[in-house]
């Protein structure tokens, strides 16, 4: 089932709305020629249309039962906002300079993860294609998108939308975003989007007029869950899976991120998420070089990541949420909310070692055991960081990390993440220590919505004990403040933070036993504060001292003929030291990397 509007080079447009319970469905074509067409319909509930003449831009809805009138579920474009018609879009007419791109090779993907509203000032595709060359000089491989699917209004993160098909039009619609990905792979970086395949955001959300979309069965932190093993779920399996083409194809996308799967409910035979891995799977082998999926779990399940033969679903990759709660948690000390499993250097060991701290191990905050085994695990399918949109936008005053514990901290953050066997991923603005907030906001047009977020927002953060009033997610000023200031970068600090995650990352992509690889990996304790982090491929063998405490550190492992490979506490990253080999001694808080030999 291909649901939606496919028009063709001759003018000719299929239109196709999945709605079993309705008695009739016309096609209201509102442009070039305002007509109401009636629709067939099939045995499965599917209403067809073929209709001649017609080209991009022009607007329709479909009317049910001869009173609702709404746009298509899978409308490819909003131009006038969530709750209007729906328009056409030729997707053939782009002018792709992209025939010779093959991707990047998993193992080299280092994300940089933004929100295209507050990338820039313009808040654009276009803004955001920009500052794509200076992403590709600091050794960034990959963007990863929040989410664009159309939502309400101008401002917000994106985990509202209600046309999972639609490019937000604020951000310069379904054009925009291919020139963004066109210009992206012409720099060498790939281009990964966020999607969400566990709920709809409320306001514009129409596909309960069309059919069962959704079931009551299950609960979601979102209202009822996405109907994905019940009754008439066939369909609605079928237009998730055409999701994924469409961005793959259409789109050129490298990969997908999937949203909070653990709010997927599906007990069926084949889940949902290893289909749409096939989905994937098929697309890469068509176009010639590979489409990744990446999924965020709180589960710290592994069957997302292992290979069917394994008994897994086959998706490419998952975040490692307690990688960043160890290190958060070291850093900060905050033992709130989830940070109460999480504080000890050994947290942080057992994170670098396996990907996961819980792996079938009791949790207090959970008052359980979670988690499964890494074992047999590559390291490229985990992603890790320091920092992301959930971590910074969900406390309640959307503080990063550098703000939270200042500069030398931020920096061995830095080396932890970029040093790990891992997928790294970094947030906008953090390679050069960007001083705004990235808080939660929404430009929702219902003002019992608006109130019933605001309470959530609220009642969320008293699991964190934090004091005072969450700005408001409805004023225009919440979204303004989290802007990024791209002048920031060029002076001080900000300049020497930014090199310093430069060159990190040139020595993690030219250092034979450094970046993500199979090679040598062993992770131990020095003293109460200290990870000693060595790694070897090739006949070359680095260690990496992670210093987490207020004391300077003396190595037990001081040899001759080593050599300083980077001291984040060097004075030519705005520390205060000169650092020397044969450096027997780790500053506090702070990283070192030696090699032994030529």
């Amino acid at each position: 089932m291909r649901a939606g509007a496919h028009l063709d080079h001759r003018g000719t447009c299929l239109f196709n709305v999945w709605a079993p319970t309705a008695v009739r469905v016309e096609l209201h074509l509102v442009t070039p020629a305002e007509r109401w067409l009636p629709m067939t319909r099939r045995d499965d509930g599917l209403w067809s249309i073929e209709v001649d003449g017609l080209g991009a831009g022009a607007r329709y809805a479909f009317r049910l039962d001869g009173e609702k009138e709404r746009p298509d579920p899978a409308s490819a474009w909003q131009p006038d906002g969530v709750h209007a018609p729906s328009a056409l879009v030729d997707h053939a007419a782009f002018g792709w300079t992209d025939a010779a791109w093959r991707g990047v090779a998993q193992r080299e993907l280092v994300f940089y993860e933004l929100h295209v509203g507050s990338f820039t000032r313009q808040g654009t595709f276009a803004a955001a294609a920009k500052r794509l060359a200076e992403l590709a000089d600091l050794g960034v491989t990959a963007i990863e998108l929040m989410p664009v699917a159309a939502f309400p209004g101008a401002r917000n993160w994106g985990y509202d939308g209600v046309y999972p098909f639609a490019v937000q039009e604020s951000y310069g619609g379904p054009l925009g975003l291919k020139a963004l990905v066109d210009r992206a792979h012409a720099l060498g970086l790939a281009v990964f989007l966020d999607v969400v395949y566990n709920h709809l955001g409320p306001e514009g959300n129409y596909l309960y007029s069309f059919g069962p979309y959704f079931t009551n069965r299950y609960q979601t932190p979102w209202g009822w869950a996405i109907n994905y093993d019940g009754a008439d779920s066939d369909p609605v399996r079928a237009l998730v899976a055409e999701n994924v083409r469409q961005w793959l194809r259409h789109y050129h996308l490298d990969g997908l991120r999937l949203d909070a799967v653990h709010g997927i409910y599906d007990f069926g035979a084949r889940h949902i998420l290893a289909e749409l891995a096939r989905v994937a799977d098929e697309v890469g082998a068509a176009r010639g070089y590979p489409a990744r999926l990446f999924a965020e779990s709180d589960l710290n399940d592994t069957r997302l990541i292992r290979r069917p033969a394994e008994g897994g679903y086959g998706l490419d990759g998952q975040w490692a949420d307690d990688f960043h709660h160890a290190l958060h948690a070291l850093l900060t000390g905050e033992q709130r909310g989830y940070y109460a499993d999480f504080g000890a250097p050994d947290d942080l060991l057992e994170a670098m070692a396996h990907g996961l701290v819980y792996r079938w191990r009791y949790s207090r905050y959970r008052r359980k055991h979670f988690g499964s085994s890494t074992d047999g695990v590559p390291p490229e399918r985990f992603v890790v960081f320091a920092q992301n949109h959930d971590q910074v936008g969900n406390r309640m005053l959307g503080e990063r990390l550098i703000s939270l514990v200042g500069v030398e901290k931020a920096k061995l953050a830095a080396a932890t993440v970029l040093l790990s066997p891992y997928l790294p991923l970094l947030f906008a603005g953090e390679e050069y220590g960007e001083a705004a907030p990235f808080l939660y906001f929404i430009s929702h047009g219902d003002p019992q919505l608006v109130a019933a977020v605001r309470a959530g927002r609220k009642a969320e953060f008293r699991g964190f004990a934090w004091q005072g009033e969450p700005p408001d997610p409805q004023a225009e000023e919440t979204f303004t403040r989290s802007r990024l200031d791209w002048e920031q970068q060029r002076d001080g600090v900000h300049a020497q933070l930014r090199g310093f995650y430069r060159e990190l990352l040139r020595l993690r992509r030219e250092h034979p036993a450094l970046g993500c690889h199979d090679g040598e990996l062993t992770v131990r304790r020095c003293g109460a504060t200290a990870l000693v982090l060595e790694r070897a491929r090739d006949d070359r063998r680095v260690r990496c001292w992670l210093n987490f405490g207020d004391d300077t550190v003396a190595r037990d492992d001081v040899c001759a003929g080593e050599r300083l490979v980077l001291a984040s506490a060097d004075a030519r990253w705005g520390g205060s030291a000169t650092i020397c080999a044969p450096a027997p001694r780790v500053a506090p808080w702070s990283a070192l990397v030696l090699e032994n030999g030529a």
